[in-house]
């Protein structure tokens, strides 16, 4: 079916030449702004109708505009696959995003509730290990992951929290919200749910102001908020850095922009010393005891002295002075294990293990090729399937078998074969559709959303996050790092 101007079945009206008028609507996909009959959902009306008001040149300009902006601010990121070391702007859609606020509710509720079964999940097993002995998750999947740190077992952490800003991805279908996979090591994206913002709504400030769109532009207190609530100690002013392995970092980008909004400094390691279990930082007036680092670089980088001895990234006796409790780090070292993609299927087994509740938002359907029934399940349905490595994320180390070839297939399913615990499967998802803008008019392409949730003495999510769009026609990779792009995200009311 394709959307006439006025929002009915353009087999059955006669109609002027408009924006969606060559929009199509596939039932094996949620539309995120037309219902099933062709008319825009009650909360997009206003959105559908202001589009219809703006010439086509006009929009083309406001997008041309909105892109103009991210070049100018220099919001950019590596593509792995560019063998270049120049990075290049993040793709932007004009279109935003909508969503009611009674659905934003059922989101906020859901991550708040994942969030704190996680962190207790990671607290417990880095302690007395209940839910193992319990036999709730398999022992060896948890010692055994890659993500486990022996390292943290018996330290206590501020608030007990290990994960304090959390990126979780949802997915809409026909059946709702649901989660893909939680982010818990160093997410990345919220600068471009907030540029996002910033370059959409200059370009549609009346109808943004109609909408009372609800605000995002607080992260960056929130964030401030959130890392000073971690400091070890009573402090009315803590010291906080955010640790970057530096500008050749695919998202070095955010952690400037971040530093800028939290009013804080970006450091490198060599920039931190550890002395007498205590952090400090080299300025030019003398060294400056640290309170908190936000760190960006990986578990494995942040102490030569503990984990990777070659790490030209980390501070030689960081991870001493943390265990001593002399310094805050977050994300905590060793949360990967919670966001490996094998623990991820027990998620809802860990939410009413802890919290004696059953899901808010379910889990995508997923195979573990670790049992014997999910590897033949996945080797006989590699080309329905998409396969993925437990500890991988970003979209790497991924199998999209309806799009494989079938040499591929059968290269993929020797690996699985050869380390089947490495792997998981799921469903091809039928990811929902947004319009965005083409040189055509309106054009479907599949989105996803990944909040953001800060969790201290409290756990506050901002009412938005970062909309993925897989902006090449028919695609379902919507990831930043394997070329997908962006879009604003308006929570507004019903």
């Amino acid at each position: 079916m394709n959307i006439a101007s006025d929002g009915t079945d353009q087999n059955n009206t006669e109609s002027v030449k408009g924006l969606f008028d060559d929009y199509s609507l596939d039932t094996r996909f949620f539309d995120e702004m037309f219902s099933s009959d062709g008319k825009p959902y009650p909360h997009c009306e206003l959105l559908w109708k202001t589009l219809h008001q703006i010439p086509p040149d006009n929009l083309l300009k406001m997008q041309s505009q909105v892109e103009q902006s991210f070049r100018r601010d220099g919001i950019t990121f590596s593509v792995a696959s560019e063998t270049s070391k120049l990075e290049r702007i993040i793709p932007i859609d004009c279109l935003p995003r909508l969503i009611s606020m009674k659905d934003w509710n059922h989101i906020d509720s859901g991550l708040k509730q994942r969030l704190k079964a996680l962190n207790l999940f990671l607290h417990d097993i880095y302690n007395d290990a209940k839910i193992l002995n319990d036999g709730v998750i398999p022992i060896d999947m948890i010692y055994g992951c890659p993500q486990y740190r022996p390292e943290m077992r018996g330290i206590g952490l501020p608030q007990g929290v290990h994960v304090s800003i959390c990126g979780t991805d949802l997915v809409r279908d026909t059946d709702g919200f649901k989660v893909l996979e939680d982010n818990l090591r160093v997410p990345s994206g919220v600068s471009y749910m907030l540029a996002n913002r910033k370059a959409v709504k200059s370009n549609l400030r009346q109808l943004f102001r109609q909408y009372s769109v609800q605000s995002i532009e607080q992260y960056g207190a929130l964030l401030r908020q959130t890392l000073n609530e971690l400091a070890p100690y009573n402090t009315d002013n803590p010291c906080v850095v955010v640790l970057t392995p530096g500008v050749y970092n695919s998202a070095f980008y955010e952690h400037v922009f971040l530093a800028r909004e939290m009013g804080v400094e970006i450091v490198q390691g060599q920039d931190l010393l550890v002395h007498n279990g205590f952090v400090y930082m080299r300025t030019t007036s003398g060294l400056k005891r640290v309170d908190v680092i936000y760190r960006r670089v990986d578990d494995m980088y942040i102490d030569p002295l503990t984990f990777m001895p070659d790490s030209q990234l980390g501070v030689p006796g960081l991870f001493h002075a943390f265990r001593l409790g002399n310094i805050a780090i977050a994300n905590a070292p060793g949360t990967g294990v919670a966001d490996d993609k094998s623990v991820y299927t027990y998620v809802p087994d860990i939410i009413r293990y802890y919290l004696a509740e059953e899901p808010i938002l379910s889990n995508v359907e997923t195979y573990l090729c670790r049992n014997p029934d999910g590897l033949e399940y996945t080797l006989d349905n590699l080309d329905k399937l998409v396969v993925k490595m437990v500890g991988e994320s970003g979209g790497y180390g991924m199998l999209v078998g309806p799009h494989a070839t079938p040499e591929a297939r059968d290269e993929y399913a020797r690996e699985i074969r050869n380390d089947p615990a490495n792997f998981i499967a799921q469903p091809t998802l039928d990811l929902s559709r947004m319009p965005c803008l083409t040189p055509h008019g309106a054009a479907p392409r599949h989105v996803d959303l990944r909040p953001f949730v800060l969790q201290a003495k409290e756990c506050n999510i901002v009412p938005g996050g970062f909309c993925r769009v897989a902006l090449t026609e028919g695609s379902l990779v919507v990831n930043s790092s394997q070329g997908g792009g962006g879009k604003d995200f308006w929570v507004v009311m019903d």
